[in-house]
């Protein structure tokens, strides 16, 4: 089995490496890097894979998974590059860096391949996006479509679409939730105990994505079919309207875009 390290056990970081082990990874081909002595030792206890520095895990790690933040990149890849093996694979997990950022720091000819997961990875129901840089085979490219198979779905996208990826899915499971939370909020306005409003929210929530996902059919005649004519739901659609929601969202996801591209020019001006 691969040998994977990963750099930065932070909220992502780890989420790929709960994913791996319960999609059946053994914890002895796993290793992780955290600068945080507590935050390491909590880790190795609740998951059973070791903390190491740079040096071990390049020396580890067969495919090397850089999951830190976009503004700490620079010296993670300093103390990288002159222990990084020839031929290792380095994915990065880190939103709105590209490829060419990780191939001037690290050695000539290093392959990299870009990806933009979100945190369902926890429970295995990740999508990713992944994106080749200039040096990375389409082998290897499918080596690391397998590894995040094993922890959701995943789909391959040009790297110039990967900024809005990050701004769509790696962002969306906070604006799903963001929606649950005020949800909730209403069915305690209502006169719901949170429990029960939570329990069906949720349920109604994990009901729809599956419908959207197994019927094929468009939200928009999902929708229509819950949308009775003089209803309860079209009072409830023509607020929503009036109050501009698809407009906020269609705003916040391209403010979402903006900011990873602005993460990415920052990270190469450092």
């Amino acid at each position: 089995m691969t040998r994977i390290a990963v750099l930065g056990a932070g909220k992502i970081g780890e989420a790929l490496l709960a994913g791996l082990l319960a999609a059946g990874w053994p914890a002895d081909e796993l290793v992780f890097t955290e600068r945080h002595e507590g935050r390491a030792a909590e880790l190795t206890a609740r998951h059973g894979v070791a903390a190491v520095d740079v040096a071990a895990a390049a020396a580890h790690g067969d495919i090397i998974v850089v999951a830190v933040k976009p503004q700490d990149i620079r010296p993670v890849l300093a103390e990288l590059a002159p222990v990084l093996r020839t031929g290792t694979l380095v994915v990065s997990l880190c939103a709105g860096l590209p490829t060419s950022l990780f191939e001037k720091a690290l050695p000539a000819g290093t392959a990299v391949v870009r990806v933009m997961p979100n945190t369902p990875m926890l429970v295995g129901e990740a999508m990713s996006a992944i994106s080749p840089g200039t040096h990375a085979t389409d082998d290897q490219l499918g080596t690391v479509e397998k590894l995040l198979a094993s922890v959701g779905r995943v789909v391959r996208v040009p790297e110039s679409q990967q900024d809005a990826v990050t701004a769509l899915s790696g962002s969306g499971p906070a604006y799903f939730f963001f929606l649950v939370e005020a949800m909730i909020d209403a069915g305690i306005l209502l006169g719901l105990p949170r429990t029960v409003a939570a329990d069906l929210i949720v349920q109604s929530a994990f009901g729809a994505a599956r419908m959207m996902q197994e019927s094929g059919d468009h939200p928009v005649i999902l929708r229509e079919a819950v949308t009775s004519p003089a209803g309860t739901t079209i009072a409830a659609v023509r607020e929503l309207e009036k109050h501009g929601v698809r407009a906020a969202l269609i705003a916040a996801i391209e403010a979402a875009r903006d900011r990873s591209v602005e993460l990415g020019r920052l990270a190469e001006q450092l």
